[in-house]
């Protein structure tokens, strides 16, 4: 449901997986196998972010991230979608290829902003959601899943966290996982749910009635709405039009919202956050991708290539993205990787990277200012 793609500036393709790293598996202070982790080697979450940028009339740079000199202060927990190629019902606790490019691919933009920390969980593997290409998955691989992520959650929060304040990201199975976790373990503590800065969950079916913020997923935990709101959501599943009736996002209680135990279909809607405008409206999006050795650098960066807006009609909620008229910049040619039910799900982080790593920064700095 997930994959890392690989762009050049003519053209994309798909990645070829990385061979994983030997210091990958060090387990931390519990009993956590650790895919990204302070000081752990070979840690695919610092790998570097160095950047050509495309602008819309195809001048070329290059830049480097700065990190944040607060970025140590902030926690960042990533749970990857699903990419294990293992042919069991739920993977196993291995580091292996494809977690690896993930963490590198959607992991380490965060890097500049917070210290980015990942458990290796024992997701339901693609083997397993070929059998079910509806995502109604048995209770066995849900819960085994589930438990393996809460496991790792409970260590990081004993841990490593400390006293920090903490940001979570997930995307499609890790973000339907960390829709439970919070519900389960933040939404209704307060103490720690006022020291979570913000929860970026993409293609994972955030739920909220009509009109409303929050009272679906979560009771307390809202969307954002605002650039530098703390404690909310940015959530969305990205589609160039409506998402079929059959959509595996962006329609509640069908697809992606089955992972999470959410089946009500009437009453509710999924959650559309825009990214590059957390108040609403249209906005061009700051793309990134990962080149994987295409070009001289390891990301390549299209601003203004593509614009956004969040739609609500015929009982779904998307982000409706767009090649904005006028660029001269080619970019990738976006595509329903896996049909018109998955819209853009693979290119939901890299169409918004910057605007993402943007609106941690600013939910930062407004918790720096307040505490």
């Amino acid at each position: 449901m997930v994959g890392v793609v690989a762009v050049a500036l003519g053209g994309m393709g798909t990645a070829a997986c990385a061979a994983p790293s030997s210091g990958s598996a060090a387990p931390g202070a519990g009993t956590t196998v650790w895919l990204c982790r302070p000081g752990l080697a070979d840690d695919p979450c610092t790998d570097s972010l160095r950047t050509t940028v495309v602008s819309t009339d195809r001048v070329t740079s290059v830049s480097t991230p700065v990190p944040s000199p607060s970025s140590a202060r902030f926690a960042c927990f990533y749970v990857y979608g699903t990419v294990s190629t293992e042919t069991s019902t739920n993977a196993d606790l291995a580091v292996q290829a494809a977690e690896v490019d993930s963490a590198a691919a959607q992991g380490a933009p965060f890097a500049p902003v917070c210290q980015v920390y990942a458990p290796v969980y024992r997701q339901v593997t693609l083997a397993d959601l070929a059998a079910h290409p509806d995502l109604d998955l048995g209770p066995a691989e849900r819960v085994t899943a589930y438990d393996s992520i809460r496991s790792g959650f409970e260590d990081f929060v004993d841990h490593e966290l400390g006293d920090r304040p903490f940001i979570v990201i997930g995307d499609s199975q890790g973000a339907a996982m960390l829709d439970l976790l919070l519900e389960r373990f933040v939404d209704g503590d307060p103490g720690l749910r006022a020291r979570l800065v913000t929860a970026i969950l993409l293609g994972g079916n955030v739920e909220v009635p009509p009109g409303r913020l929050e009272g679906g997923t979560f009771r307390h935990i809202p969307a954002c709405d605002a650039p530098g709101e703390t404690g909310c959501v940015i959530a969305y599943s990205s589609f160039p039009s409506v998402p079929p009736a059959d959509s595996l996002f962006g329609r509640a209680g069908q697809g992606v919202s089955l992972q999470s135990g959410q089946t009500a279909r009437t009453g509710l809607q999924v959650l559309c956050v825009n990214p590059a405008a957390l108040a609403e409206g249209t906005a061009p999006l700051d793309a990134a991708f990962p080149t994987l050795g295409k070009i001289a650098t390891p990301w390549v960066a299209y601003p203004g290539l593509y614009t956004a807006t969040c739609e609500h009609a015929q009982g779904a909620s998307w982000l409706n993205v767009t090649r904005t008229p006028g660029s001269l910049a080619k970019g990738p040619v976006l595509t329903e990787e896996g049909g018109a039910g998955f819209g853009y799900h693979v290119w939901d982080l890299f169409l918004a990277k910057d605007d993402l790593v943007r609106d941690v920064a600013a939910a930062e700095a407004t918790w720096s200012r307040r505490h």
